[in-house]
């Protein structure tokens, strides 16, 4: 039997433009596929964060990032914790009733606003127009703040002040507390903040 020859040039061409269409389906099935993967940062900003806070002293406070938002954690002292109630009648909100889904979990709508009393996980964000509040934890007068002031946290971009449990004064212009994002304990020092449920 009889094979036809095949011109040498014909079969290089052949060759080479198999190979750039191999390669040129290739480049555009990849970012398609890759379209259903979510990326490293993705998967980080939604994922829920573990933190240790065995090395927390009162006064202290230790800052994560969920979700793309500062979540301070703060060991409160037990003198903050005894302020806490004298307060209610300055506040705005004091039990946590307003927008209580979306700002405070049920295991948070206590006095302290936490699930135990000496730690606060909040979301450092002020409800106004989203600014960061600083730390005052200092007790007494300063600028920016009442006479009075027991410690708690100043935004200073509007002037909205929360006390130690993140819980915000009348007449200010921030409308709610700070929120509770869920959280639990996995152990008595470490913390597991974007989840609240035992899978």
């Amino acid at each position: 039997m009889s094979q036809t020859p095949v011109d040498s040039s014909k079969r290089t061409w052949l060759i080479a433009s198999s190979c750039a269409g191999a390669v040129g389906g290739v480049a555009t099935a990849v970012p398609f596929v890759s379209a259903f993967q979510p990326s490293e940062k993705a998967k980080a900003a939604g994922a829920a964060v573990e933190v240790d806070i065995s090395g927390l002293k009162p006064d202290e406070k230790l800052t994560v990032e969920w979700r793309g938002k500062p979540v301070w954690i703060i060991r409160r002292s037990k003198e903050q914790l005894a302020e806490l109630p004298k307060l209610d009648s300055q506040l705005a909100d004091p039990e946590s009733k307003r927008h209580p889904d979306e700002f405070t979990p049920a295991y948070a709508r206590n006095e302290w606003r936490s699930i135990k009393p000496e730690i606060l996980v909040v979301v450092g964000i002020c409800t106004h127009l989203g600014c960061s509040p600083v730390d005052k934890f200092i007790p007494g007068p300063q600028p920016s703040l009442p006479s009075d002031w027991q410690g708690g946290f100043l935004c200073p971009c509007h002037g909205s002040t929360f006390d130690m449990a993140g819980r915000v004064f009348k007449n200010k212009p921030a409308p709610d507390n700070l929120e509770v994002p869920p959280h639990m304990y996995l152990s008595d020092t470490r913390l597991l903040i974007g989840e609240d449920k035992k899978a």
